[in-house]
């Protein structure tokens, strides 16, 4: 059932694919002909997959609060608080229970951590999985809809940030430039303008026929050989400046040695912008590109670096050592995950989530979803107790979150699917009604906020629609389409908050509800 799945989420058509949520609609199918997944199996999947979202988005998500991204979070938290409302408004005005109703909020915000909330909220065998599939496909298209159209809404928007009708294409590129522009002589890198503004970098030139990395303290030369990194629609406007494209033969270019992925754990490095390290006269690297929240771009010079950011840095061998030691990258505990520490945050978060609050006759807890939620966002955020590493490396972070989705989404939609024929035959229409609304209103309600209270312009839009709704097929969408790493930037500061917002609100709207 699960490869299954995979193969389905992994189908795209025209660019749109549903991802690990494959599996809950082959689940689906699975259950109507009487297979089933245990709930044990199912809350192992929960367990697995929100603890690893904690832990990914807490370094971060603090972070959000003190730096540029809170005009982001007040647009997210505007467009989930919308979205809960909505729900509980329509679930009164349709007569929906409170698992479809949960169902169909997770499935309008496309988002896996709400239904494995309204799962454990809820009791086995609930209708929730059948709303999340039917709201699925409506949020997914929903968003890449309401993404295509805004630059037709607002054209004079579109203009100001190149973005006009999304007809450019965003790949990172890598052009080799020869040095004509003659003003440039004796400059530094820092002192070229055009380089931070179109979020370009010059990571190499040519020397004795090879790429070699740029050195500290280096200075523009007419005729100088340059590999220049950046996104179409930007890098061409580098090289006009700089100069012309070089019809130099390939060069040999020792990656191994000269290239480095470097995570980023040092409290030296975290918070601070690339341009206040002055990281290539320091050390003689080049911070090429950087991955955060699994989404890669060029950054600026005024990009902010992260806990756990993965740096992809160019340099030589002595140079990348010394920035490695400086960002407090260990190379064997940067692959590796201690199950010790594994095991303890999971305890934590399941012994949070046990825990409960009464008030009166009204009792509340975080339960299986959001107590692992809590311990991976506390623990992430730290990140080291002394000599203790808490973090996980991505490849076991991202093994480990897939696979407990998919338990989670298999027992889930079997459970739900015995059920999904009558569910749909009986309120088919009012619920695809429903799903619909749920998807517009907090557009609509977010673009109002964006536009005339919160000021962004379309790109921060664009990124922060998307992660609001937590739809990374929108996000795709975007970053395909568009010449600037400000979406996928604005994406990943309001995702974690997203996250934790969605975990919290779906057992208030089922306790609402009921």
């Amino acid at each position: 059932m699960i490869g299954l799945g995979q193969i389905l989420g992994r189908t795209s058509v025209k660019g749109v694919s549903l991802g690990s949520s494959g599996v809950v609609f082959i689940a689906l199918l699975a259950g109507h002909f009487g297979f089933q997944v245990s709930s044990e199996v199912g809350m192992v999947g929960v367990v697995l997959f929100i603890y690893c979202l904690g832990i990914g988005a807490g370094p971060s998500f603090l972070q959000m609060f003190v730096s540029r991204g809170k005009t982001l979070m007040l647009l997210t938290v505007v467009m989930m608080s919308v979205t809960a409302a909505v729900a509980w408004g329509l679930a009164r005005i349709f007569q929906l229970s409170p698992d479809l109703a949960s169902g169909l909020f997770a499935g309008a915000l496309t988002s896996t951590p709400a239904l494995a909330a309204a799962t454990e909220k809820l009791p086995v065998g609930s209708d929730v999985a059948v709303g999340f599939g039917i709201a699925y496909p409506f949020g997914v298209i929903g968003v890449i809809l309401f993404i295509q159209l805004l630059p037709r809404w607002f054209p004079e928007m579109a203009a100001a940030t190149g973005a006009s009708g999304y007809d450019l294409r965003g790949e990172i590129l890598r052009e080799l430039v020869e040095v004509t522009n003659p003003s440039l002589n004796g400059k530094h890198l820092r002192d070229v303008t055009v380089l931070a503004r179109m979020n370009c970098q010059v990571s190499r030139i040519i020397r004795d026929g090879q790429l070699q990395p740029i050195p500290a303290g280096f200075q523009l030369e007419v005729g100088q050989q340059l590999l220049i990194i950046g996104r179409t629609g930007q890098i061409e406007t580098v090289i006009e400046t700089l100069g012309v494209r070089s019809s130099e033969a390939q060069c040999i270019l020792d990656v191994e040695h000269q290239r480095r992925l470097i995570v980023v754990s040092s409290k030296k490095m975290v918070g601070r912008t690339l341009k206040d390290l002055h990281l290539l006269s320091r050390f003689g690297v080049t911070i090429a590109r950087i991955t955060r929240q699994d989404i890669e771009f060029v950054p600026g010079a005024n990009e902010t670096i992260h806990f756990d950011d993965i740096l992809r840095s160019v340099g030589e061998p002595e140079s990348l050592d010394a920035f490695a030691d400086y960002a407090g990258h260990r190379a064997r505990t940067a692959e590796e995950t201690d199950l010790v520490v594994l095991a303890g945050g999971l305890i934590a978060g399941m012994v949070l989530g046990k825990l409960s609050l009464s008030l009166g006759s009204f009792s509340l807890s975080l339960g299986m979803a959001g107590g692992p939620l809590l311990a991976g966002l506390i623990l992430g955020h730290f990140g080291q107790f002394g000599r203790l590493s808490i973090r996980m490396p991505r490849a076991g972070r991202l093994l480990l979150a897939d696979l407990g989705l998919s338990l989670f989404l298999a027992q889930a939609g079997s459970q739900a699917g015995d059920q999904f024929v009558a569910v749909v035959q009986q309120k088919g229409w009012s619920l695809c009604a429903v799903a619909i609304i749920l998807v517009v209103v907090p557009l609509l309600t977010g673009l109002v906020a964006a536009r005339y209270w919160l000021k962004l312009d379309l790109l921060e839009m664009a990124g922060g629609f998307c992660g609001a709704m937590t739809s990374t097929p929108g996000l795709g969408a975007v970053t395909s389409a568009v010449d600037s790493s400000i979406p996928a930037t604005s994406y990943a500061t309001v995702y974690p908050v997203a996250l934790v917002l969605v975990t919290l609100l779906t057992p208030l709207l089922i306790s609402l509800i009921s």
